[in-house]
């Protein structure tokens, strides 16, 4: 069985889009719009291996959500892509600084996806 991966973003297209794509690869996906829903789901499904953080949210944005999870006991093993519109050096310095293993600039090369999903 394929990692089962977490997709975090509050506009339903980019959920849609990356759903599709994921599943047609044969991943299990689970979908939050708000950083707090993303870190209720992992509390409760311990069998997601994958988060995909869009980093710029309202109310609670990727920042503030990979900091709750990599401050909570159960939870800061998880890997988090950052996936973000923000394709600035900085911006990819600044998301790994807060807590992400990789960083993916929209739109989302599928590849590049793909490789960061799978590494170990």
């Amino acid at each position: 069985m394929k990692k089962k991966v977490l997709i975090v973003d509050d506009d339903p297209r980019n959920i849609f889009a990356l759903r599709l794509t994921l599943k047609a690869k044969n991943y299990a996906i689970e979908t939050a719009t708000t950083g707090q829903e993303a870190i209720d789901i992992l509390k409760k499904h311990g069998d997601i291996h994958v988060v995909l953080m869009d980093m710029m949210m309202p109310d609670m944005d990727g920042y503030e959500a990979m900091k709750i999870i990599r401050e909570t006991p159960a939870l800061k093993d998880k890997t988090i892509i950052a996936v973000t519109a923000q394709a600035m050096t900085q911006d990819r310095e600044k998301c790994l600084e807060a807590g992400a293993d990789d960083y993916i600039t929209k739109p989302i090369n599928v590849d590049q996806l793909l490789i960061a999903i799978e590494k170990p």
